[in-house]
């Protein structure tokens, strides 16, 4: 098969609807029958009997089936690629239809690290989505390479990510800055420098997040390549929580700026700079093109840039070139 030339898909139109194509293209992402029928609300003997029928009508395997999940086949990938390309047109539909058809919403998947979820976004977003009520947002949190990647695949229509990540083809736009900085409890024996490297934290306890977070596993990336484990005492849900641990010297954090000062406005910790240059971050708003996206999309996108030249909360810290690869 040509990949510069997928297979058209018009002789099979009247065989396929948008929720088969849904389906498969949650299949995809997931790369499971069971977590794509999950997303799709199905039960898994209605979509496993879906995707046999697609293959029917198609006359040709779009799924490779091992213990481990699913992986697309070449007919597969051509069939993702024009149902991600039927959604993008229906949701430019809703869109030019929008001010006819009441209640039509627009959807916009967003795709962010840690920080831009926990400390930028939510205030952006809430106006965002007071003044659009017929749009809604799905947001979900990615290490950066995994968002440009969603973005170029057509998985996310936009995506936010560290400077220090290689956006590829993608067309990117400042958003706002993103320092990572250790906390630690006043009596700590590193209390009193002015900086701190994070190599020197790795043979410390840590306080971090709960559950697979991107932050988490950008540090522990770093602490990888110096030969290192993060040791964790206690993992938490918030960075509040995480400092009024460290508060109580059960371990330090390496955690956004942001949320650092917020909590060390009324709790007995210290805040340093760390003196590695990639926790020193510019974080970018991401999209495949500004001309391919529907109005709302593209609003969302100024309302992030207006939202970028806010000052950041917290004492200015000295500027600095990034040289890490992830995040």
């Amino acid at each position: 098969m040509d990949e510069g030339r997928p297979t058209p898909l018009l002789p099979m139109s009247n065989r396929f609807d948008l929720s088969d194509l849904r389906l498969f293209l949650h299949i995809v992402e997931s790369g499971s029958i069971t977590a794509g029928a999950a997303r799709a609300h199905m039960a898994l003997a209605s979509a496993s009997a879906r995707i046999r029928n697609m293959e029917d009508a198609l006359g040709a395997a779009l799924l490779e089936r091992g213990r481990r999940g699913v992986r697309t086949t070449d007919a597969g990938r051509a069939l993702a690629h024009h149902a991600r390309m039927m959604g993008r047109q229906m949701e430019q539909l809703r869109d030019e239809l929008g001010q006819y058809a009441q209640g039509l919403k627009g959807h916009i998947r967003l795709l962010c690290n840690t920080s831009a979820m926990t400390e930028f976004l939510p205030e952006v977003l809430a106006t965002f989505l007071a003044r659009h009520p017929h749009t809604d947002i799905e947001l979900e949190e990615k290490l950066s390479y995994e968002v440009v990647q969603a973005v170029v695949d057509g998985v996310a229509d936009v995506g936010i990510i560290a400077d220090s990540t290689d956006s590829g083809p993608l067309q990117t736009f400042p958003f706002r800055q993103d320092h990572l900085v250790a906390v630690l409890a006043r009596k700590h024996p590193l209390a009193r420098r002015k900086s701190v490297a994070f190599g020197e934290l790795l043979g410390e306890d840590f306080v971090g997040l709960s559950g697979d977070s991107a932050l988490q596993q950008h540090l522990a990336g770093h602490a990888a390549r110096a030969g290192k484990r993060l040791q964790y005492r206690v993992r938490l849900r918030s960075f509040d929580g995480i400092c009024r641990m460290v508060e109580q010297q059960v371990g330090v954090a390496v955690i956004p700026e942001t949320a650092a000062h917020a909590c060390a406005d009324h709790m007995d910790i210290r805040v340093l700079p760390l003196a590695d240059a990639w926790a020193r971050r510019q974080l970018l708003i991401c999209v495949r093109g500004l001309d391919g996206l529907p109005g709302h999309t593209r609003e969302l996108i100024q309302a992030l840039q207006a939202h970028s030249h806010r000052p950041p909360k917290g004492p200015p810290q000295p500027s600095s070139s990034n040289n890490g690869k992830r995040q």
